[in-house]
């Protein structure tokens, strides 16, 4: 059915209608409110806000912009909302059994942060961004890029992402944010120098790789971490290599540290099994802690960041984060 045709019915008070009105943007407004608030169970709040508010005030729009441009309207508002609510997270204290803490190096801030299941991106890796946009698909959806967006002014971040990642013109974004597209030029030339700042190509916020036998290192890390061999994962690690795991504030930097903390993880013979997914266009497993009985029991989730040849972090994110990857909670014993 036409785009008017469902509209008409919509405005008549056809929830199916509107269904299907909003459909085939319910994705990429996900990823947009998952880029602006870092966590994907916000996302999805702001986005069933974002639908209910559309529904409840479709009067009002008056087709003088696209139905898409004006629901990223509405749903950059409600997360702006979010971001000035300060809803987040709070950080946790340790929480992983059997493993002493070791005393970080490093502060993580960004506790809030989550992964984002590459099963959810809208479209292929690799499609061409719009016309006017700076950061492709995966590359915006990074971990580096989505924490470096975290620390930015709510405002400039709104700007950056509605011009630099999805292309929007600077006298849409205007009519979005209610302002001026003097205001959009100024906000957009302060969030690309703070995020610049934030953002450095180099060891700790590397670009997503464009090529180079990333298979091949992940089949590696994959064989050494089953294997408890903490010196041979640390061999695929850069010197300024580093650890998070939120919701936990603690950050471990460096490679001599990295090493005490894989040494202190495999301690006592504890074992892991990784099962492969993707998350935020970069390799990722569900870790399962393998017990008695060979019962292996989901710890987490583990982001990997790759820069060439080598990792230069790994995130790890609770156990909470394994359906939306379609994980289980247990594996089986291997026959």
């Amino acid at each position: 059915m036409a785009e008017t045709d469902l509209l008409a019915k919509a405005r008549a008070g056809d929830q199916r209608a509107f269904t299907q009105l909003t459909a085939p943007h319910r994705r990429e407004l996900e990823v947009h409110c998952y880029r602006m608030l870092g966590s994907l169970q916000d996302a999805e709040d702001a986005l069933q806000e974002t639908l209910l508010a559309a529904w409840d005030h479709l009067d009002r729009f008056e087709e003088r912009a696209s139905l898409r441009t004006w629901l990223y309207r509405i749903a950059t508002n409600r997360c702006l909302d979010a971001r000035r609510a300060a809803r987040r997270r709070p950080a946790k204290a340790w929480d992983v059994p059997g493993v002493a803490l070791m005393e970080p190096n490093g502060t993580e801030d960004i506790v809030w942060l989550e992964p984002y299941p590459d099963a959810r991106l809208p479209h292929s890796p690799g499609a061409p961004p719009a016309p006017e946009a700076r950061y492709d698909e995966i590359e915006a959806v990074s971990l580096a890029f989505v924490t470096a967006l975290q620390l930015l002014p709510p405002r400039q971040v709104a700007v950056l992402i509605l011009r630099d990642v999805l292309g929007f013109r600077a006298q849409e974004v205007a009519m979005m944010l209610d302002t001026t597209v003097e205001s959009v030029t100024s906000a957009l030339k302060r969030a690309r120098a703070n995020l610049d700042r934030h953002l450095t190509p180099g060891p700790q916020h590397p670009r997503p790789p464009r090529g180079g036998d990333e298979q091949a290192l992940v089949a590696e890390f994959v064989r050494a971490w089953e294997a408890a061999d903490a010196e041979a994962v640390v061999a695929m690690l850069t010197d300024d290599a580093f650890i998070t795991m939120p919701p936990m504030p603690y950050r471990y930097e460096g490679k001599q540290t990295v090493r005490r903390f894989f040494a202190g993880l495999f301690d006592g013979g504890r074992r892991f099994d990784l099962a492969p997914t993707r998350a935020n266009g970069q390799p990722a497993f569900g870790a399962y802690l393998v017990g008695p009985g060979s019962v292996r029991t989901g710890v987490g989730v583990y982001v990997l960041t790759v820069a060439g040849d080598r990792l230069t972090s790994l995130a790890r994110f609770e156990a909470t984060a394994l359906p939306w990857f379609d994980l289980p909670a247990t594996l089986p014993a291997p026959r």
